[in-house]
């Protein structure tokens, strides 16, 4: 074998362990998160915690996602996408493996790891894609947006079954999510010795124009848009089976409901940001997964049988599955370069998961209050309104 065929060949497994990073970090971006919500009440009652507490394990990750953002995307740039998302990788499988042990003190440090974790990798996502694929942002956003979706999916259908039918307790239930940080490290270990040590293309051609998105209308757009979809989301992960509990199901189809709102949100994971990528303007897209949000809360509000239930299921899993991958792809699709994106990935995840941390909070403390789940499904419907109208804003064909 000549020299020129082992580049090519060096070449070509370095492309496909890339992608195959890319995907196997989408598996690891939710389901430490989106495993609680269907043993949400099970952890309350074992460690004796109050809804909003019992919240608060679902927040605690959103706080950290919105302390860290900014600071991985400077990591990013200083020593490289690829050791840094190896660093998230390890800090995600320390925090899983913590989080499970029967501890408050253990509970509360790994879930806070768990979100540290998963915010480095957050944000380095779009920025590696915008710098490895940049005529393909919206394609690769959907390979990872899916697997993202897949693997949230999952977690949240299997989390009550590996509790409960195997025997596991919640606790190993959830740290069974390891698994796929182990095999995520094993890659990025191999990306991050193969890359050269340079910092990235775009960190040497293009000043840190970080500062200058804070004063920027369109990037505080973004930032809203990403937030309170953000909102949306992690309350209905953690509340929709509680929810539907209320109204007579049991909590392990509750938890395969949830599990298959998101199944139902792969599709629309996927080609939404194919979508976006083909149009100058994603306002449009940004109205329709609005509307259908909207149908799937005041079905779950004014719908009182199982098929008005199912329809909702529907609605949500279409419009919150769409929305999430489209605030992905406005991230790639509003910015010049590799390191615009990553500093508006930080900038948009910052701001944007500390609104998103608020919502299962505030969602607790609600039905806490009233003992009724009307007025937090009013709330969220009014955060879906304020949802499209900063969408209508970042989905404008212009850049950063």
């Amino acid at each position: 074998m000549d020299l020129n065929q082992q580049h090519v060949q060096e070449d070509q497994l370095y492309k496909f362990m890339l992608i195959a990073g890319i995907i196997i970090v989408s598996f690891n971006l939710r389901p430490a998160i989106t495993s609680v919500g269907p043993l949400i009440t099970t952890i309350r009652d074992d460690i004796g915690l109050t809804n909003w507490s019992a919240g608060l394990l679902t927040s605690l990750p959103l706080l950290a996602f919105a302390f860290m953002s900014p600071i991985a995307a400077k990591l990013g740039n200083r020593f490289s996408n690829e050791r840094t998302m190896l660093w998230g990788l390890m800090i995600l499988t320390i925090g899983i493996s913590l989080r499970s042990i029967s501890m408050i003190f253990l509970l509360v440090v790994g879930t806070i790891l768990v979100g540290i974790g998963i915010a480095v990798c957050n944000v380095l996502l779009p920025g590696v894609i915008k710098e490895k694929f940049p005529l393909k942002v919206g394609l690769m956003t959907s390979v990872y947006s899916t697997g993202m979706g897949t693997f949230a999916a999952l977690a949240s259908g299997l989390s009550v079954p590996l509790a409960s039918g195997f025997k596991l307790g919640w606790n190993l239930a959830l740290f069974v999510w390891v698994i796929p940080t182990l095999l995520g490290i094993v890659i990025w270990f191999y990306l991050a010795r193969k890359e050269n040590g340079n910092k990235n293309v775009d960190s040497l051609n293009f000043a840190d124009n970080s500062h200058s998105l804070w004063s920027n209308a369109l990037a505080w757009q973004i930032a809203f848009y990403m937030g309170l979809q953000s909102f949306l989301f992690y309350v209905t992960i953690s509340w929709l089976p509680e929810i539907l509990h209320a109204t007579g199901v049991s909590m392990e189809a509750a938890g395969w409901m949830l599990s298959l709102m998101q199944f139902i949100g792969l599709p629309a994971s996927f080609f939404v940001p194919v979508l976006a990528g083909k149009y100058s303007s994603q306002r449009l897209l940004v109205v329709l997964l609005g509307i259908s949000s909207i149908c799937g809360y005041l079905g779950l509000l004014l719908g009182n049988s199982h098929m008005a239930m199912f329809i909702s299921i529907v609605f949500l899993g279409i419009g919150l599955g769409g929305t999430f991958p489209l605030a992905l792809t406005l991230l790639g699709l509003r910015s010049r370069n590799a390191r615009q994106a990553a500093n508006l990935s930080g900038m948009a995840q910052s701001l944007g998961y500390l609104l998103a941390a608020i919502g299962p909070m505030l969602f607790g403390f609600l039905f806490d209050i009233t003992h009724a789940w009307t007025l937090p499904l009013i709330t969220l419907i009014f955060i879906t309104v304020l949802v499209i109208t900063f969408g209508l804003g970042a989905g404008r064909n212009k850049f950063v």
